[in-house]
């Protein structure tokens, strides 16, 4: 059961470093949902684009991913995200992203993205604006 939603995740990943936006939505359920600690709660479909159009070039260094425990359709993804903004600044941060999938099909209910957004609001501001 797990196999196939790491091997998402991983896919995830990958496809967030190149940041087209329209093949990071094919991951997800027609009404997922990304909750970001910048941009609150979101659409899959208008989160992504809106990311796409604030970046120029994004860096993703994985270093786990991680399944419930608890036999949840959970997975972790735990990385460094290298990101160049469009005005090219850049920041580096430690995040995990949490994927909760459909009880159904192996794809993204609900991303839940976890970051200290405290050094970044320092850095750059708010970039999304």
């Amino acid at each position: 059961m797990t196999v196939p939603l790491v091997e998402v995740v991983s896919e995830y990943l990958r496809r967030l470093e190149t940041g087209d936006a329209a093949r990071i939505v094919e991951l997800f359920t027609p009404d997922g949902v990304v909750l970001s600690p910048f941009l609150g709660r979101m659409t899959a479909t208008a989160f992504f684009p809106k990311l796409a159009a604030s970046s120029a070039r994004s860096v993703i260094t994985p270093h786990d991913i991680l399944v419930s425990a608890r036999g949840a359709r959970r997975v972790c993804g735990y990385f460094r995200y290298d990101w160049t903004l469009g005005d090219g600044t850049t920041v580096s941060f430690e995040c995990a992203d949490i994927f909760d999938f459909d009880p159904i099909v192996d794809r993204i209910a609900t991303m839940t993205i976890l970051y200290d957004t405290h050094p970044i609001r320092q850095q750059v501001g708010d970039k999304y604006a």
